[in-house]
């Protein structure tokens, strides 16, 4: 977006809309979330990895499904100028990490246990909780076939997101079965929901040979009650598709995870069999899912690999940090441990040679930066040694750098106490600036 000042013809730009900046102080909320991330991810030994923004169309085509909404109404694809290659900015990220562990032959000797964080692209209709460019965190476990994996990347997300203090959030999964299955279970729906043509829209008519299974997740009011109606897959289900999911569950209950099974969780892809979930919560409208997932055992063989089991999921990062914020825990500010204040810049040299010690021993410092005219009153540093959110003001006066001492000011427990310390030896009281919680 661009706007034309009225004293200037230099256009005025602005970002994309649905695609957020984001700006102090609500990035430290960002980056405590990631370093709880990365915690709980080393816990469960899971490795990062990390894979292209842009991918070929056709990954996604193939991969999240050629009859999905992402795919035919909000993917950002375009055409390479260069090569005229069919490009795209990734709506979702597993397509490109089976890609990935294909290419790069990643499960040659034994399952891998991955996590990813990053941007991810649809063109949609910005809204709370959904955007443009939002960020997705992913956890996929490649080549484990058996429902224990299932049940530890749904423990996974389950401790990640208590962790994190949130509350109110429920377990609902269902289980797809295998291919047999859910092609009886998909012929049984074609029948019921022709029964039923009055009253289809138009998506779920355009749907219905195409993807029934999509029909079953309609928003449409109108529908609600026909689609309760309809045959629920679970009762198609054999026994080694039930004693999966039953696993599932009693894992997850001997681990003290409440679920509810939800017959109504499809996923419209005949690469996905068995265990679908999703953690959802009632405050945040229609955005509610923070985190859904399943097995999708075909997905390697659709994309040109070789028969290889797997499981994953995928949570919003806004959602999550937006169900933070309804519920109170959204007063994370990275903040120093200590402001430096410099009354004179003849005071500069002394000061900047302690902070760069005090640094090199793991303090946070904000340096007071003055003005071609000077550095400014006691009286305006100490607002902004304030306004820093720092535990200590380190006074770097003429006085004290003549006695070849710092003083040291307490700013937040309300005592006000200062004390000195030694100039020429920072590193040895270094921690004390840490002392306070």
């Amino acid at each position: 977006m661009v706007e034309k000042s009225a004293t200037s013809r230099v256009e005025k730009l602005y970002a994309v809309k649905g695609m957020n900046d984001i700006l102090p102080p609500d990035s430290s909320q960002w980056e405590w979330f990631e370093e709880q991330v990365r915690s709980q991810m080393t816990r469960h030994a899971y490795r990062n990895i990390r894979t292209p923004i842009v991918e070929p169309t056709a990954l996604f085509v193939r991969g999240t499904g050629e009859t999905t909404d992402i795919v035919e109404k909000e993917m950002y694809a375009f055409e390479d100028k260069l090569n005229g290659e069919a490009l795209t900015m990734r709506p979702e990220n597993t397509p490109g990490v089976v890609r990935a562990a294909i290419e790069h032959n990643l499960t040659y000797d034994g399952g891998k246990r991955l996590y990813y964080m990053g941007p991810m692209f649809r063109h949609e209709r910005p809204q709370r909780g959904r955007y443009r460019q939002f960020y997705q965190l992913g956890a996929e476990a490649l080549g484990f076939a058996g429902p224990e994996v299932d049940a530890e990347l749904m423990l996974l997300a389950h401790q990640l997101l208590s962790d994190l203090g949130l509350r109110g959030v429920r377990v609902e999964l269902n289980s797809l079965g295998v291919a047999s299955e859910r092609h009886a279970h998909r012929v049984a729906l074609i029948e019921f929901f022709q029964k039923h043509i009055d009253v289809l829209d138009e998506d779920a008519k355009r749907r219905l040979h195409a993807n029934p299974l999509r029909i079953l997740d309609t928003k449409n009011p109108t529908m609600q009650k026909m689609v309760q109606d309809a045959p629920q897959l679970l009762d198609f289900l054999g026994e080694a598709s039930l004693k999966h999911f039953d696993t599932v569950k009693t894992l997850l209950s001997a681990c003290g995870v409440k679920w509810n099974v939800n017959p109504r969780l499809v996923r419209g892809l005949d690469y996905y069999s068995h265990t679908v979930f999703e953690f959802v919560t009632d405050e945040l409208g229609a955005q509610g899912t923070l985190c859904g997932g399943g097995r999708y055992d075909g997905l390697f063989e659709l994309l040109g690999g070789k028969p290889t089991p797997a499981v994953g999921w995928g949570m919003g990062i806004e959602r999550v940090l937006e169900l933070l914020k309804v519920q109170g825990h959204s007063n994370i500010v990275s903040s120093p441990d200590a402001y430096a204040i410099i009354p004179e810049t003849a005071g500069l040299h002394t000061a900047m040679q302690c902070l760069q010690v005090l640094r090199s021993e793991g303090i946070s410092v904000q340096m007071h930066a003055g003005t071609p005219d000077g550095m400014g009153s006691i009286k305006s540093q100490f607002k902004r040694a304030d306004a820093s959110g720092a535990r200590f003001a380190l006074i770097f006066g003429p006085d004290e750098i003549a006695q070849g001492v710092v003083a040291v000011k307490s700013l937040r427990d309300g005592s006000g106490a200062q004390l000195t310390q030694d100039l020429s030896q920072p590193a040895q009281w270094a921690k004390s600036l840490q002392s306070l919680a």
